[in-house]
């Protein structure tokens, strides 16, 4: 594009600024050159302004045929259509019929010849105001105008709206007074305002179905029914559209189908779970199904583990897959696919080098009109293995949103396969492999992230370039969460550093590491759930997933008593002769998860915390010399009598009495302890990062690794537990430590050693 291009652009009325800008947009410019090409061929001379706007709204909103595309012009031209309003409706008509244009109902879908005067508008705002004069009057500026402009509307539904809002102003100010700059009319102010304090959302406030499906908020509300895909915005309409759409509502009849397709070459993270509940989510709630697909075109990074862990964590999550594939299993029809692309001259064999064709702004491929015959002859001599790795590509002809030409279709590689085994030594890209797999599997809704709205527009040229079922793509905002990272490349940089242990660390967000930690899949799906889904990219903050699951494991997590850093008492006034058998609660608050026993005997461990030999802090209210407490389920209460210390002054043991609690005065506090205890492994995990963004270089000029917190992880290994946890030491089974926290059992833990993964705090620490 170059200075005709700008003069051209400038005819029309747009500014020179917005003429650069729209020059800067390869796909906007080329259609907009169009159409002013072809409003010329009506308009010789001049085109005004009004009808410039008009062509420049069409070329940024309607995406049909040519053919549409000019009729569209020809009426705007003649100025048959006056208006966006018009314009709008006109797209509307041609989306659901593309093919078949009854000319009388165009134009009376589209309001051409119906001629609304300013007294046809001051007349009927005239009686509308009359209609609801007393509630006007009674409710003043805070009355809900919209509503009013709308009744205005539903009779004169192609009145100018500059000249419809104008004329309810005037008619307003004349009934209510001028308007105030706060929105109240001078006559009628309030002498005392009220101030409403903005409400908070609040997180427990949440439905429990809300757990198992994400709540479409804004745009995602919206989406298309199914089959009707041509009505969609940026949508293309081609003459094969309405024949391939009634192909697919008969194959799938009528049923929504999405898919979930991770690259199998790394661990999925808290995002995944996002799009995971989406995909799912979105076609349970509508009766239909989710396929579970593996996008393996990249053989030299896919592993058998990252097959296996993706399928885990999806089941884990509570879904099932009605089918699970892999692009692989299309490469046939793929390879046919884009040997017809070649012989319809869209596509063609390159050999520019990889680093010659990086970047936005590549030099042009000097083989781009390469005979046709030439590149089905060179593709072919791809897939045998003739030419070499690298020397060779095959290219769509098209331009993408971000303005990247001609994008990679297939390249070689000679790696093998893990589900294809040796059988290609090509490989699709995602760029070609995505939509026409989605058109292979009939999905109605193709789900994918903000990232990917670049490539709509290449995800619908190809699938019209091969004349075959075309699904409607709908992106919504990332889900993020502060004080982490989850990009594959930078977790890998953690794992070879040494600062976290492998993918399923408990310090990092993928899901694995948060099963390991103790985070149940439904608190982790009510999460999801709460976030909801939304066009504009999301960053959280943990503490709303912390809620989550706290929500959860206090309504399922058992209760048992553990000390992490143990104090030794002796009661020397013990009451029983021999040991004696306590029955506590599973879960205090629902009597029908049952009890369990536990032992109380003369020598009980409590925490080192639990006791100071001399506090000064009135706030501290649990042992001291000076102070007695509570243990927790005995009815007894404790008295320090004498303080055994080493040889550096370190408490070691300590010596007290006992008494029924029916005959004291009630302590302070009633404290946790163990008798009879198992020893076992605890591992205390904090935030991995000390900044809440670790990847902003303003907050962390020196990376995201130097951010990393020396003190995210604390092992304790002589942490007693009380013996009521022998026979429940499955991997992954969830504690409640009680006065502590959440804990779950790990991997590494045996029956010779018991080894707890600690999940959160009670409550969450005001001081993070």
């Amino acid at each position: 594009m170059g200075d005709y291009e700008l003069r051209s652009f400038q005819s029309i009325g747009l500014s020179e600024a917005k003429a650069k800008e729209t020059i800067k947009n390869p796909t906007l410019s080329k259609t907009l050159a169009w159409i002013i090409s072809e409003a010329k061929l009506l308009c010789p001379e001049n085109i005004s302004k009004q009808v410039g706007n008009l062509l420049y709204h069409m070329a940024t909103r309607y995406k049909g045929s040519q053919e549409s595309s000019r009729l569209l012009i020809s009426y705007v031209c003649s100025n048959k259509i006056t208006s966006e309003l018009q314009l709008n409706a006109a797209f509307d008509y041609l989306k659901k019929c593309p093919l078949d244009v009854d000319v009388t109902t165009f134009e009376s879908s589209c309001g051409v010849g119906v001629v609304v005067t300013v007294e046809d508008i001051e007349n009927e705002v005239a009686r509308v105001v009359d209609e609801h004069r007393s509630e006007i009057v009674e409710k003043g500026y805070q009355y809900n105008f919209g509503s009013l402009m709308a009744n205005v509307r539903a009779s004169l539904k192609w009145a100018d709206g500059k000249t419809l809002k104008s004329e309810v102003d005037k008619q307003l100010e004349a009934l209510l007074g001028p308007r105030t700059s706060g929105g109240t009319e001078l006559s009628k102010q309030p002498k005392h305002k009220k101030t409403v304090k903005q409400q908070q959302p609040d997180p427990s406030n949440t439905h429990e179905e809300e757990e198992s499906s994400v709540k479409l908020i804004g745009a995602a509300c919206n989406f298309h029914k199914i089959g009707m895909n041509h009505l969609t915005d940026n949508y293309v309409v081609t003459p094969k559209t309405m024949e391939l759409l009634k192909k697919h509502l008969e194959e799938t009849g009528g049923m929504v189908v999405t898919r979930f397709p991770p690259e199998p070459n790394g661990i999925l993270h808290i995002g995944h779970a996002k799009a995971i509940n989406f995909n799912f989510g979105y076609a349970k709630a509508h009766g239909g199904i989710t396929y579970l697909r593996y996008d393996d075109t990249n053989p030299e990074k896919e592993e058998e583990k990252f097959f296996v862990g993706i399928r885990d964590m999806v089941e884990w999550l509570g879904f099932k897959p009605f089918k699970i594939n892999h692009s692989s299993d299309y490469f046939p029809k793929l390879y046919e696919y884009a040997v017809e692309l070649i012989r319809r001259g869209h596509a063609y064999v390159c050999h520019q080098t990889c680093e010659e064709v990086k970047g936005h702004n590549p030099p042009p491929s000097p083989w781009r009109d390469r005979p046709i015959e030439e590149s089905l002859r060179l593709f072919e001599d791809m897939r045998k293995g003739k030419i070499d790795e690298g020397m060779a590509t095959l290219r769509m002809k098209l331009t993408m949103e971000d303005s990247k030409q001609d994008p990679i279709a297939y390249r070689i590689k000679f790696t093998p396969h893990p589900n294809s085994k040796d059988d290609w030594c090509i490989y699709p890209t995602y760029d070609y492999t995505h939509c026409l797999c989605d058109s292979i599997e009939n999905i109605t809704h193709s789900l994918c992230t903000k990232e990917f709205q670049a490539r709509r527009s290449s995800y619908y040229w190809l699938c019209n370039a091969l004349d075959v079922y075309c699904p409607v793509q709908w992106e919504y905002g990332r889900m993020n969460l502060s004080y982490t990272v989850v990009s594959k490349r930078k977790i890998a940089k953690l794992i070879a550093a040494g600062i976290v242990d492998d993918w399923d660390d408990p310090r990092l967000y993928t899901l694995s590491a948060l099963r390991r930690r103790g985070f149940p899949p439904e608190a982790i799906n009510r999460f999801c759930a709460k976030a909801g889904v939304t066009m504009a990219q999301t960053v959280l903050h943990p503490d709303l997933l912390d809620f989550c699951v706290r929500d959860v494991l206090n309504k399922t997590a058992r209760r048992i008593m553990a000390v992490l850093e143990p104090l030794k008492v002796v009661i020397t006034n013990f009451p029983f002769k021999s040991p004696v058998t306590l029955e506590v609660p599973n879960i205090p608050h629902d009597p029908s998860k049952g009890v369990h026993g536990i032992a109380f005997d003369q020598v009980v461990y409590i925490d080192h915390s639990d006791f100071k030999e001399n506090s000064t802090d009135g706030q501290y209210r649990r042992l001291t010399c000076d102070q007695p407490v509570g243990l927790r389920y005995t009815g007894y209460i404790i008295t320090v009598k004498d303080v055994i210390k080493d040889s550096t002054g370190n408490v070691q043991e300590l010596h007290v009495t006992c008494e029924d609690s029916k005959k004291e005065s009630k302590p302070k506090a009633f404290i946790h302890w163990v008798s009879s205890p198992i020893t076992c492994e605890v591992r205390i995990y904090d935030r991995l990062f000390e900044h809440e963004f670790p990847e902003d270089p303003k907050q962390v000029p020196g990376g995201f690794v130097s951010d990393c917190r020396q003190d995210s992880l604390k092992v304790i290994n002589s942490s007693l537990i009380d013996q009521s946890v022998e026979g429940n030491t499955e991997h992954l089974t969830k504690f409640q430590f009680e006065r502590v926290g959440y804990f779950c059992i790990d991997y590494s833990s045996t029956n010779s050693k018991l080894v707890f993964n600690k999940t959160l705090a009670l409550k969450e620490d005001a001081g993070k």
